[in-house]
């Protein structure tokens, strides 16, 4: 069975979808199509001058994908450039960042699977806490943001032996970062999260991954923050706070 393709996240849809040549009725001249995803990736890559990385993670598909798709586009804006046809930016397989709830929402169901089949049960998994922070180590400060967060310092509770897993990947995106690091911290294996702030569709993800989250911690440093929870000063949320 071929794997659902992923969705091409478009920012916007174009201002403009035909140009012509001057001088010729658009009735007269052949037509290139460009997809509106094609449009996109010439728009990061071309205009906004991203990385393929950059432009990838933007438009959540991989680098390779991404690279195929500007490809597509850079012949179409040629061949109409070239030959003298009209262009016009139409169809394709694509979400607008606007609508695309479904999309996160499929996200959002997909956290369960990422989890390792090795990770300890939920009840162990407590024993593992994940503290958004601005860089490695214990006695940095707790980042508030949990989706654009620079990254999560992973400490046993039993040892206070900590590692550092990065999110940079979660902050290039400008749409879908909280699902995407709800994914990147699933994998880790953690059981809590504590943090600042964490919105609704994030934290049905968390949720999804059984990982318990504790909020509205910033202005204290990671150390500070687990041994709260430690503590039992910190409860588990119910629900979002953002």
């Amino acid at each position: 069975m071929p794997r659902p393709r992923q969705c091409r996240l478009v920012q916007a849809a174009p201002k403009t979808v035909c140009f012509k040549p001057q001088g010729t009725p658009l009735r007269e001249l052949v037509e290139v199509y460009l997809p509106v995803e094609c449009f996109e990736a010439l728009r990061l890559a071309d205009h906004e001058g991203l990385t393929m990385e950059e432009a990838a993670a933007q438009m959540q598909v991989s680098r390779h994908t991404f690279g195929r798709i500007l490809a597509q586009a850079r012949k179409a804006l040629a061949t109409a450039l070239v030959e003298g046809h009209a262009l016009r930016i139409e169809g394709g397989e694509y979400q607008l960042a606007s609508v695309c709830d479904a999309c996160v929402a499929a996200q959002a169901a997909q956290v369960v699977r990422t989890i390792p089949e090795h990770a300890a049960p939920q009840e162990q998994n407590m024993q593992r806490i994940a503290v958004t922070a601005e860089g490695p180590g214990l006695d940095g400060l707790v980042d508030p943001r949990f989706g654009r967060a620079a990254g999560f310092v992973v400490v046993d509770a039993a040892t206070m032996a900590a590692e550092y897993v990065d999110n940079g990947a979660s902050q290039t995106l400008s749409h879908g970062a909280g699902i995407n690091a709800a994914q990147v911290l699933a994998k880790s294996g953690a059981g809590v999260l504590l943090t600042g702030y964490v919105g609704p569709k994030a934290f049905q993800a968390l949720q999804a991954a059984g990982i318990k989250v504790g909020q509205d911690l910033e202005g204290l440093t990671v150390r500070q923050a687990v041994q709260r929870f430690l503590d039992g000063q910190v409860p588990m949320a119910a629900g979002p706070n953002k």
